[in-house]
């Protein structure tokens, strides 16, 4: 096993990673390191490691300009046509939906996207019959051994226990019988989880996810009860079932980052130490009060909080230990795969978010948004609206998107914040992009393999 190294100093490495991650050019990015180089080619995600010579030869094209850089990849003999081109994904059929079963919620968050689980409307909860027709439109027409996906949201989903075990035994009864995979995943405040919930989540290997955003001052500040009290230590108490239980079902926290819960390391070790799964963090864009929302100076910190945990992550590898640090490990599995998409995610393609009433929105956080709105269940999926949303919402139509070199494993950015607050976190979407590409390259270099290895929390 090869000797830990000693961490560089954060402050100097956000420094070189903020100006490193700069755009020079469009189809091509450099990420230096003491040996050469790697290239990342931005048409097909493929990456390269070079030796200094080759490295000094790309970097000089880059400064010149597209056409210096295309005789360059002709000559090297990597020039190959556009694996994505302009044309707008073909409506793929349903293959995840989330039901938001219970639009409202316990708890008077600050920043809440669903404005305390409600969507700006008044509280309600989903029938068992929307919940039903939901799944089976999931099942409709689907090929044996198809995997699909069902999600319960809100709100607050424990609120419609009763409607949330129902939906689930129906469709997994009804899966089993077609030859179909379904997964179940659900978000929970954590609030009303009782120790039954624990074995019935095992019982169907749910991935559940619990919003924590920090330990218990900062959480309770950032999450409180509708009453103001504090919920951490009610949330602890709660979810102990379910982190003893995990065999089949996988218990992850996910942390709201606001310019008040910035220790991103600490947050991430005592999270790690409760025994949670995985644990990720996402940055507050846009609140609809505008409250606790991150500006530029926030997402700077943010950067440099993340690329502590992400050294943290190489030091657990390369001494053999699994650190179940999600952001890292999905984006060194994008970056392993050579992933290359022109959207951000599925929303408003293979899934939809079904409000309370049987709306269908392009996902969960678009539930009660007009724009975002493709039928409901009585009518099913509007095609042309749907064939429309995804021409616009394609990254070659997006600005600044075409000219960066890192829209085909950003996708654009999620379309709910931009939409409504636009891209200013291109910065640190392309900061953290860098530094765990050049993480990558550490790790094959160090760890041969190292991406076949257990630490990577599948």
């Amino acid at each position: 096993m090869n000797a830990v190294v000693a961490p560089p100093d954060t402050r100097s490495l956000l420094r070189f990673v903020k100006h490193a991650s700069r755009v020079r050019n469009a189809q091509a990015h450099l990420l230096p390191h003491a040996q050469g180089a790697q290239l990342l080619l931005v048409n097909g995600s493929r990456l390269f490691d070079l030796p200094g010579p080759i490295a000094r030869e790309f970097d000089e094209a880059i400064a010149r300009g597209d056409e210096a850089l295309d005789a360059l990849l002709c000559r090297h003999g990597l020039a190959i046509p556009p694996v994505i081109d302009d044309t707008p994904l073909a409506p793929p059929g349903v293959h995840a939906v989330s039901l938001a079963v219970a639009q409202k919620c316990n708890l008077g968050c600050t920043y809440c996207y669903a404005q305390q689980g409600e969507f700006g409307g008044p509280a309600k909860q989903m029938s068992l019959d929307v919940a039903l027709r939901s799944i089976d439109l999931l099942l409709a027409d689907k090929a044996p051994g198809t995997k699909l996906n069902l999600s319960f949201l809100g709100g607050e989903p424990l609120q419609n226990r009763p409607v949330l075990r129902a939906a689930t035994e129906y469709a997994a009864a009804q899966a089993q019988q077609r030859g179909l995979q379904i997964g179940f995943s659900i978000t929970t405040n954590g609030t009303l989880v009782k120790a039954t919930d624990a074995a019935f989540f095992e019982q169907h290997g749910f991935a559940v996810t619990i919003s924590l955003d920090g330990t218990a001052a900062v959480h309770d500040r950032l999450r409180p009860l509708r009453n103001g009290r504090g919920s951490f230590d009610v949330i602890l108490r709660n979810i102990a079932p379910l982190l003893a239980a995990q065999r089949r079902m996988q218990v992850s926290a996910r942390v709201t980052v606001t310019p008040h819960n910035l220790d991103l390391p600490a947050t991430l070790d005592a999270f790690v130490a409760l025994g949670f799964h995985s644990v990720g963090f996402s940055p507050l864009l846009r609140a609809p009060n505008g409250r606790d929302e991150m500006d530029e100076a926030g997402l700077e910190a943010m950067l440099g909080a993340m690329i502590d945990c992400g050294l943290a992550f190489e030091r657990h590898v390369l001494a053999g230990r699994r650190y179940p640090f999600l952001n890292m490990i999905n984006a060194l599995r994008e970056v392993q795969r050579g992933t290359h998409r022109p959207y951000p995610c599925g929303a408003g393609a293979g899934y939809f978010g079904i409000s309370a009433d049987g709306d269908l929105a392009a996902c969960h956080r678009f539930v009660g948004d007009d724009q975002a709105r493709f039928g409901d269940l009585t009518h099913g999926i509007d095609l042309p609206r749907q064939a429309q949303w995804l021409a616009a919402r394609h990254v070659h139509t997006q600005q600044p998107c075409s000219g960066c070199w890192a829209r085909y494993l950003c996708g654009g950015g999620c379309h709910h914040e931009v939409l409504a607050r636009g891209r200013h976190a291109c910065d640190y979407i392309r900061g953290w992009l860098h530094y765990t590409i050049q993480a990558h390259g550490r790790l094959s270099r160090l760890v041969p393999g190292w991406h076949s290895g257990s630490f990577q929390g599948t």
